[in-house]
């Protein structure tokens, strides 16, 4: 699905689901340089507080992109501005549902501003918050 600005509207929600494993938490330390023993299945550090090893932040965040990218809008945008709050950890084996909902729209500078939640299995909220997006398939990619 590919929307411009003008297709979004109010209330209009979108979600997915991914399920964290050990390979996707090794990819993304790699990529940033983050080996926190707290990330690590066969390291100790995790189980002083956690039951499992934690999926990294920002591996967790990937998925609200994800559905920035492929669903609301789906189109060619920039991410201006997140605030997220982790209620719970997320961890390794844990399946999380992303769900964003259009809360505003800036016709004059298309930006929109979507609301997020996350879920785990259970129903747990895990992540909570916002974020604005400026949408480029008005302007056309610059």
């Amino acid at each position: 699905m590919s929307l411009t600005i003008t297709d979004l509207f109010i209330g209009q929600v979108a979600r997915m689901q991914r399920t964290f494993n050990e390979s996707d938490v090794k990819s993304c330390n790699e990529l940033t340089k983050d080996y926190s023993p707290i990330y690590q299945v066969n390291k100790e550090a995790w189980k002083n507080n956690f039951s499992k090893p934690v999926v990294p932040g920002l591996l967790t965040e990937g998925l609200i992109t994800q559905v920035i990218s492929e669903k609301l809008p789906g189109s060619a945008c920039i991410l201006l501005q997140k605030e997220l709050v982790f209620y719970h950890p997320v961890h390794i084996g844990d399946m999380i549902s992303a769900e964003l909902e259009v809360i505003d729209i800036n016709l004059h500078r298309d930006w929109v501003t979507q609301k997020v939640t996350c879920f785990n299995q259970a129903g747990i909220e895990v992540i909570k918050g916002q974020v604005v997006i400026f949408v480029l398939s008005n302007q056309g990619i610059r």
